[in-house]
């Protein structure tokens, strides 16, 4: 397996890529050949700061000698920039020269260089990212349309549909529940958006072909509620941006509360080991990226912020994504997806 890997997007490129991305990643995956997309001269200077002189087996580099940058247009950068790492990786996958592509750069202009380059699955009408939110019982799959993007509910109704794919081929989840982000349980509850998509699941469910649950409130599907949360981009994205703005509280409160005086840092020593499973949940490097869901062939969008281990876990994603056959799930049941079977 080939995975392209844009050296120059993200906070911290081209060392996060190139460390994270190949040189840990490398060694994590000694199966998968990796391959660094970007400005040569800068990606060999940040070998040349991890201690590497020479290219490892199994990484490459291929030249792209310009960069999308935050300010770039995202609906056009991808074509106004024809040699940047970001269209020269898409392009690798679309050619077939790479299984997969993984960028930390602008999130806007990643999902439109996906949508028109490696192209969407036939019959979808809009890609979805896929991130996963801790919940008590493990994770959850948040399916949106995007904060600044029109909803309908054919849109919410074939996200449930990805999210369902996702859970069950990637995550290992056995029949996921799809539940509907609302602002109560009751079937007549939310805006007409809510009450049309839940009609649109409940059919799907009633058919067999989703594992609806119903609406679900935010707090429940924090508590486990179900495995695919299905919202408006609006909602979502406060949805999401809440819980890694708890997660950072709880966090710190916890840490404060541990190093308070002698008694609770001896508490801390006893419970290490439950202490770093705490945090590795609550950290989003672990999961590394966020599957765009209903293109052709696996693209992940890692964070910004993305550190080297965050890159690392978002080859391990892709790699997983591409394995899973999801892809050639959704293709060939799109025809379940349609507004007119409900």
């Amino acid at each position: 397996m080939i995975i392209a890997i844009d050296a120059m997007g993200g906070d911290f490129a081209p060392s996060a890529p190139v460390v994270g991305g190949a040189l840990l990643a490398r060694e994590r995956f000694p199966d998968t050949e990796l391959v660094l997309v970007g400005q040569e001269d800068a990606i060999r200077a940040a070998l040349q700061r991890a201690g590497r002189s020479k290219l490892p087996a199994g990484i490459a580099i291929r030249s792209a000698t310009e960069v999308v940058e935050i300010a770039d247009d995202p609906a056009t950068a991808f074509k106004k920039k024809p040699d940047s790492s970001l269209t020269v990786g898409l392009n690798m996958v679309k050619n077939g020269e790479a299984d997969g592509f993984v960028s930390a750069g602008s999130t806007g202009a990643l999902l439109a260089g996906a949508t028109l380059v490696v192209k969407r699955i036939r019959g979808l009408r809009r890609a979805a990212l896929a991130p996963t939110i801790p919940t008590a019982t493990g994770r959850a799959v948040l399916l949106d349309c995007g904060a600044n993007a029109e909803c309908t509910e054919e849109y919410l109704l074939q996200f449930a549909y990805l999210g369902s794919y996702y859970a069950s081929r990637v995550l290992g989840v056995d029949k996921p529940r799809v539940g509907l982000l609302n602002i109560g349980a009751e079937e007549e509850k939310g805006d007409a958006l809510r009450k049309e998509t839940y009609q649109r699941l409940k059919g799907a469910g009633e058919r067999g072909d989703l594992n609806f649950t119903g609406n679900v409130e935010a707090k429940e599907a924090m508590l486990g509620a179900c495995d695919v949360i299905v919202a408006d981009g609006f909602s979502g994205n406060v949805m999401l941006k809440s819980i890694e703005g708890a997660g950072k509280m709880l966090g710190g409160m916890l840490k404060e509360m541990l190093l308070k005086n002698a008694g609770t840092k001896a508490a801390a020593l006893l419970l290490r080991g439950e202490l770093k499973d705490f945090r590795r949940t609550l950290d989003p490097s672990e999961v590394g990226g966020t599957a765009l869901l209903g293109i052709s062939k696996p693209v992940v969008k890692a964070h910004g912020s993305s550190n080297e281990a965050a890159f690392c876990n978002a080859v391990r994603q892709v790699i997983e994504v591409a394995r899973s056959g999801i892809a050639e799930d959704i293709a060939r049941d799109i025809d379940k997806m349609r507004l007119d079977r409900v």
